[in-house]
């Protein structure tokens, strides 16, 4: 085991290998985190996040490590594999990203959801983030009262608009992202007396290979004027986001969702 002393803050970036989990880990790495990169199939991916992490630590002058780990944060002992897996390697946890999501299997209707795909992406997408929530914050707690100088631990959950715009053919997606709003809430609360910040980050529309099926019906709602901001975002926008929590610029907060959309969330007239 790493001894935590004297060292660089440590972070666990769940589904960190594409997409908005691999902008999150980048400008993880660019402000000096080491990184726990965790995926669940494409290793390859993976390996191109660690080495895209270090080209952005190495131009920041920052000397960080990086390790992965292969895990589905929808299983109980993959999730705690994953905790062994930050502890062995750094010794320490000051940040994890709740990231990892599965988009609605099928698409299907409402009225024509299988249960059998709403268990699954609820297993990922709710489930995990909780109770690996639970796990980091029980290692946490240990961590500050252990004498480490200098620990301000923090977690953060990646949410999406969803979670409060209708989309009756991803009903088991809104679902879920709704109800991490309320889990970043409790663990706020639970966390705040022994001094960790809890966070939801919600991103809007984001260029990724989850949203690239849908680039034409997006391209044309962007410039009709769906959001203020007349772009799509991009997961380094969302990586920003954390990055800021990440470095403590938000002492005074918790329980906050810091919103990346472009201006969405706000109605106008």
């Amino acid at each position: 085991m790493s001894n935590p002393a004297n060292a660089n803050p440590a972070a666990l970036v769940t589904g960190a290998s594409r997409g908005i989990g691999r902008g999150i880990a980048i400008e993880l790495a660019r402000s000096g985190y080491d990184l726990v990169i965790n995926y669940c199939g494409s290793l390859a991916g993976a390996e191109e996040s660690a080495e895209q992490c270090r080209r952005a630590a190495d131009d920041a002058g920052r000397g960080i490590r990086v390790t992965l780990y292969q895990g589905d944060v929808g299983l109980d002992a993959d999730r705690r594999r994953l905790i062994d897996c930050a502890r062995d390697a750094f010794g320490r946890l000051d940040l994890l990203v709740n990231n990892a999501g599965i988009t609605s299997i099928g698409r299907a209707d409402i009225l024509e959801a299988e249960e059998e795909n709403f268990d699954r992406l609820m297993a990922t997408n709710l489930k995990g983030p909780f109770f690996l929530s639970q796990l980091a914050a029980n290692w946490m707690i240990e961590l500050s009262g252990s004498g480490l100088q200098s620990y301000r631990p923090k977690i953060v959950t990646i949410s999406s608009i969803s979670a409060y715009a209708v989309s009756t053919n991803r009903a088991d997606y809104c679902m879920g992202k709704a109800a991490l709003g309320m889990m970043t809430k409790l663990y706020a609360a639970r966390l705040a007396d022994h001094g960790i910040n809890v966070f939801e980050v919600c991103p809007g529309v984001i260029a990724s290979d989850m949203t690239a099926p849908v680039q034409e019906k997006y391209d044309k709602l962007i410039a009709e004027g769906m959001s203020p901001i007349r772009r799509w975002g991009t997961p380094e926008d969302v990586g920003k986001a954390v990055a800021a929590i990440a470095n403590d610029a938000f002492p005074f907060s918790t329980g906050e969702v810091i919103n990346v959309d472009g201006g969405y969330h706000f109605r106008r007239l």
